[in-house]
Parts: C-alpha cells; sequence; structure tokens
C-alpha cells in the first residue's frame, strides 16, 4: 500500500522558514519523479516543485523560485520542501504527491496517483 506521510508544518512570520518532509512507503521511490502541491484556504490546487527520480533535476512554480527548494533521500525514502522568506500567500495545506507514470516529470496539478494528506502551513505576523 502506498503511503506518503508530510510533516514539518507549523505557524511561522513572515520571512521565516520551515522544511517539509514526506516520508514515502509501498512503492520503488528512487524510480519516481515526486512533487510537492499546496491548496490555499477556499483555492483549489496548485503545483509547488518537482523533482527527477536520480539526476536531482528540479522544478518550480513560479511564485515559489528563488525561495523554496525541493530535495530528496533516496536511501531513505524521504522527499523534502525548504522554503524560505515564507510569505502570507504561501499559507495552505502542502502535500507531497507521486505521479501515476515512473517515466514522466509532472509539472502541473493532474497526473498523480497517490497524494499525502498534507501538513499545513501558516505564515502571519
Amino acid at each position: 500500500e502506498v503511503q506518503l506521510v508530510e510533516s514539518g508544518g507549523g505557524l511561522v512570520q513572515p520571512g521565516g522558514s520551515l522544511r517539509l518532509s514526506c516520508a514515502a512507503s509501498g512503492f520503488t521511490f528512487s524510480k519516481y519523479a515526486m512533487n510537492w502541491v499546496r491548496q490555499a484556504p477556499g483555492k483549489g490546487l496548485e503545483w509547488v516543485s518537482a523533482i527527477d527520480s536520480q539526476r536531482g533535476s528540479t522544478y518550480y512554480a513560479d511564485s515559489v523560485k528563488g525561495r523554496f527548494t525541493i530535495s530528496r533521500d533516496n536511501a531513505k525514502n524521504t522527499l523534502y520542501l525548504q522554503m524560505n522568506s515564507l510569505k502570507p500567500e504561501d499559507t495552505a495545506v502542502y502535500s507531497c504527491a507521486k505521479p501515476r507514470d515512473q517515466r514522466l516529470v509532472v509539472k502541473g496539478i493532474f497526473g498523480y496517483d497517490y497524494r499525502g494528506q498534507g501538513t499545513q502551513v501558516t505564515v502571519s505576523s
């Protein structure tokens, strides 16, 4: 059974930092590109970032580019998202997502077959 379990969210002041983690199990993590997506209150799902399976190529939404860094540790089956210079508009539930096709790097909100329940990030003074 595929499981994606996020952690690391919380309340942070504008300009602060958080590091999210996603522990993956039930599939061969090292063979899949992985993603972070988010959903703000009252809004739709938004793609945040992606990382390929082996070479570490990374991709970011324009809204987070230069502030967020995605990474992974295939030995630990764990995906990370380092978030710096946080803004109130980054407030959302952040989830990791596994694409359906291991050959593809998904850069959008479709194409996933599993998504974790998410961790709440609130940026407020």
